[in-house]
């Protein structure tokens, strides 16, 4: 005789282990529950926090790798420097001057301050200083335009180059425009639309309202602003 709870326990089994007809049930996450870091959504949880500049969008510009050639220049600088120093500091203690020292203190001893070659020279070395400060305190990467930061610890750029792309790819979708150019600078951005038929007021007026969204939609730190200026083919813009 069979007994009927050994039989309910065999098929009970073999739908556990089979993949059809389980009759276990799957865990339920109920909203609001709290459970540890294990098995939990890429979307659970809170939103990240925005950092301090994430609130306005603020972003700074991208620092471009041509401090690293500025700081050996001036690096080869004190080295010089501290060449004619060592030699000062020899002739001081009894020792006699480096012939080179000598006779570049006997050319600055006989000629004049009014000298060509010796305001040449100073207004060489005053231009090279200023140029490794220029490089020193600014930036750089000018094609590179910072983007609003919304996440803490993320920053990202947008080539200028790729954003007057989409600015001239929008811009080719509006009714009467035949072609499009766009020169992008860091706070304008200059198009010059064709239109072969359609009023032009009517055509600027929709390149207005169209590249003011797109330039929104790039998601700029600092949106520039557009000028739209249309003109017939074959006639100056």
């Amino acid at each position: 005789m069979n007994d009927p709870r050994g039989t309910e326990g065999a098929e009970g089994t073999e739908g556990a282990e089979g993949t059809e007809g389980s009759t276990r049930r799957l865990p339920v996450m109920e909203p609001g529950t709290e459970t540890g870091t294990e098995g939990k959504a890429p979307g659970d949880g809170p939103p990240p926090e925005p950092g301090p500049d994430a609130a306005d969008g603020r972003a700074g510009r991208f620092w471009s790798a041509r401090r690293v050639p500025a700081g050996i220049v001036a690096l080869l600088l004190l080295l010089v420097a501290a060449a004619f120093l060592y030699d000062v500091v020899a002739v001081r203690t009894g020792r006699s001057a480096l012939g080179w020292r000598r006779d570049l203190a006997r050319q600055l001893a006989e000629r004049p301050l009014d000298d060509t070659w010796v305001l040449v020279g100073a207004g060489v070395a005053a231009a090279l200083g200023l140029w490794l400060l220029l490089l020193a305190l600014t930036p750089g990467l000018r094609k590179v335009l910072p983007m609003r930061r919304t996440l803490p610890g993320v920053r990202a750029g947008l080539h200028r180059d790729a954003a007057a792309t989409v600015l001239r790819d929008r811009a080719m979708e509006v009714a009467g425009v035949q072609s499009a150019r766009v020169r992008l600078r860091r706070r304008k951005a200059r198009v010059r639309a064709l239109s072969h038929f359609r009023e032009l007021d009517d055509v600027g007026t929709d390149l207005d309202g169209v590249l003011d969204d797109a330039v929104r939609g790039l998601g700029l730190a600092r949106p520039p602003a557009v000028s739209v200026r249309v003109a017939r083919p074959g006639k100056k813009g």
